[in-house]
C-alpha cells in the first residue's frame, strides 16, 4: 500500500489499496465524537421530558413526538444525504449537519409551545443529525476493511459515553440554571460536529498507474483484437460464405465445439469496445431494491429500530414511577450507556475474528435483545431495573454499533453499494422512528404503566429476528426459483445445432481441404 502525498490538508487521500489504518485513525476519532454529539444526545433527550411536560401542559404522548420527529427525519432524509455526499462530498455535507443541529437546539430553547420544539428539534435538529451520522459512518467504513468491524464498533461507543456523561450532568444542570439554559448549552456543545466534519478528509482508492493511460491502452487492445478476428475470420469464410472456423484436420464433430465460443469472444470485444469509458455512477442506486436479502435486511432494520429509541426515552420515568428518586433513576441511563460501550466493543472483537459468518452473530444478538425488552416488564424495584438496564445496554450496543456497517459484507450489499444502501436502509427506518416512540407513549397514556412501553419495543425486535434469519437464505437464492428462460435458451441452441445439415457441413470441409493457396497484394 503506497499514498500519494498530499500539499493540502483539505485535498482527498490517494490510495493503492484500502490503508487499513493511516488518516483513517483520524476519521475513528472524529466519528467518535460526532456520534457523541449526535445520537448521545438524542438518546438523553429524556432528562428532559418531565420539565417539559410541566412547563407545556402537555401529555407523555405528544412530548414523545420531539424524538419521533427527529428520528424520522434523521432517517427519511438519508437518501437526501447520500445523493448530497457524492455530489459535495461527505465532508461539506457533515459541516453543514452541524450547524443545522445548533440551530436547531439553541432555538428550541427559547419554544414556547410544543410544536414549536416539533420544528426546532425534530425537523432542524433532525435534519442536522442525518447530514452529520450518515456521511462519517461512510468514509470511516471506506478506510478501513480488515479491522472495519472493531473499529467502527468501538467509534460508535461515543454514544454510550455522551449518555454516560450527559444524563447526571444535565440532570444536574438543571437544577442550577433550569432546563432552557441547559438545552441552549447543549446546543453550543454540539458546533464540535463543525471541527469532526473538517476532519473527514476523502478516500480514492486508485490502482497503480493512470486510469486515463490504461483506459486508452484497453482500447486500443480490444480494436486491434477485433481487426485480427475480422481479418481471420473473412479468410476462413471467403469460399464458403458461411462464418464457420474449420480445417482439414477438424472433423465434423468439432465444428459446433469452435462455433460458439467465437461468437461469444466476438460479442464481448464489441461490448468492450462500446462501453463509455468516462460514465458516471448514479447518485443513488436504486437497483439493490431489487436484492432479496437486502430487503430482508431493511425489513430488518424497519422493526429492529422500536427497539433502539423508546428504552433509553422511558427508563428514567419508569424508575420515578416505580418510586425511585431521580438521581437514582438517571444512574439507571448511566448505566445502561456503559454497558452499550461493552456491548459494541465485545461485539466488534467477536466479528474482527476470521473465518466468521457475521450474519449469524448478529442474529443471536436481536433474540437475546427481545428478551431483554421483555424483562423490563418484570421489574419492580431498582435492583431489578439496574439489571434489566445492564442486560439491554450490552445488548443493544451489539446490535446498533453493527446493523449499519454489516451493509459492507457481501452477505447484504458488499462495500461497493454500500453508501446507496446505508442511504436506502436508513430511509426505510424512518417508519420506525416516527411510530416507535409514540406507539410506547401511547401504550403508557392508556394503561398508566410505563413498563407497558417495553411490549412494543420486545414484539418489533422478534419480528426483526425473523427477517434477518432470511437474509443469508435470500442471497443464496434458496428463496429463489430458478428462472426457465436459461434452460429454455439451452434447449433451443442444442435443438439448432443438431438439425444443421451433415452434408452441408462435409461440402464446407470439402472446399476447405481444396482450397489454393492466396497471395495478399499489397495495396
Amino acid at each position: 500500500m503506497t499514498q500519494k502525498p498530499s500539499k493540502f490538508c483539505f485535498r482527498a487521500n490517494v490510495y493503492t489499496q484500502v490503508p487499513d489504518g493511516g488518516w483513517g485513525w483520524v476519521v475513528a476519532v472524529a466519528f467518535f465524537f460526532i456520534e457523541v454529539f449526535t445520537y448521545g444526545i438524542i438518546k438523553t433527550f429524556g432528562v428532559f421530558f418531565n420539565d417539559l411536560m410541566d412547563s407545556f401542559g402537555e401529555s407523555n404522548s405528544k412530548i414523545s413526538w420531539i424524538v419521533s420527529i427527529c428520528v424520522f427525519v434523521l432517517t427519511f432524509t438519508a437518501p437526501l444525504t447520500t445523493v448530497l455526499s457524492n455530489r459535495f462530498g461527505h465532508r461539506l455535507v457533515v459541516v453543514i449537519g452541524g450547524l443545522l443541529v445548533t440551530t436547531g437546539m439553541v432555538t428550541a430553547s427559547f419554544s414556547q409551545a410544543v410544536y414549536h420544539m416539533y420544528i426546532t428539534v425534530g425537523v432542524i435538529s433532525g435534519l442536522g443529525y442525518c447530514f452529520s451520522f450518515l456521511p462519517a459512518l461512510t468514509i470511516l467504513s471506506q478506510y478501513f476493511d480488515r479491522r472495519r468491524s472493531v473499529v467502527t464498533a468501538v467509534a460508535s461507543t461515543g454514544e454510550c459515553f455522551a449518555v454516560f456523561g450527559f444524563a447526571p450532568a444535565i440532570t444536574a444542570l438543571k437544577e442550577s440554571i433550569g432546563w432552557r439554559n441547559s438545552l441552549l448549552l447543549v446546543g453550543l456543545l454540539q458546533l464540535n460536529i463543525v471541527v469532526c466534519g473538517l476532519l473527514l478528509k476523502p478516500i480514492i482508492i486508485q490502482a497503480r498507474g493512470s486510469p486515463k493511460t490504461a483506459t486508452q491502452e484497453h482500447g486500443k487492445e480490444v480494436q486491434s483484437m477485433l481487426e485480427n478476428e475480422k481479418s481471420r475470420t473473412s479468410m476462413e469464410s471467403i469460399d464458403s460464405g458461411v462464418e464457420l472456423t474449420t480445417s482439414p484436420k477438424n472433423g465434423p464433430s468439432h465444428v459446433n465445439v469452435e462455433l460458439e465460443p467465437k461468437a461469444h469472444m466476438q460479442q464481448n470485444l464489441v461490448k468492450s469496445s462500446s462501453r463509455p469509458g468516462n460514465k458516471k455512477a448514479p447518485l443513488l442506486d436504486f437497483s439493490i431494491l431489487k436484492d432479496q436479502s437486502f430487503i430482508c435486511y431493511a425489513l430488518f432494520g424497519l422493526f429492529a429500530t422500536l427497539g433502539f429509541f423508546a428504552p433509553p426515552l422511558y427508563i428514567i420515568p419508569l424508575g420515578i414511577s416505580l418510586g425511585i428518586e431521580e438521581d437514582r433513576a438517571a444512574l439507571l441511563l448511566s448505566t445502561m450507556a456503559v454497558a452499550e460501550v461493552f456491548g459494541r466493543i465485545g461485539v466488534g472483537l467477536v466479528l474482527n475474528k476470521e473465518p466468521i459468518r457475521k450474519i449469524y452473530i448478529e442474529l443471536i444478538c436481536v433474540i437475546l435483545l427481545s428478551v431483554s425488552l421483555f424483562a423490563f416488564t418484570f421489574a419492580t424495584e431498582f435492583w431489578g431495573l439496574m439489571f434489566c438496564s445492564i442486560f439491554f445496554g450490552f445488548m443493544v450496543g451489539t446490535v446498533g454499533g453493527t446493523h449499519i456497517p454489516l451493509l459492507a459484507e457481501d452477505d447484504v450489499v458488499g462495500i461497493q453499494k454500500m453508501s446507496s444502501a446505508a442511504g436506502v436502509y436508513v430511509f426505510i427506518q424512518s417508519i420506525s422512528g416516527l411510530a416507535g416512540p409514540p406507539l410506547a407513549g401511547l401504550l403508557v397514556d392508556h394503561s398508566k404503566t410505563y413498563s407497558r412501553a417495553f411490549y412494543s419495543c420486545a414484539a418489533g425486535t422478534t419480528v426483526a429476528a425473523v427477517c434477518l434469519a432470511l437474509v443469508r437464505p435470500c442471497k443464496q437464492g434458496l428463496c429463489q426459483q430458478r428462472p426457465s428462460g436459461e434452460t429454455k435458451a439451452e434447449g433451443h441452441r442444442g435443438t439448432a445445432l443438431q438439425d444443421t445439415p451433415e452434408d452441408f457441413l462435409e461440402m464446407d470441409l470439402g472446399k476447405s481441404e481444396h482450397r489454393v493457396p492466396m497471395k495478399m497484394e499489397p495495396v
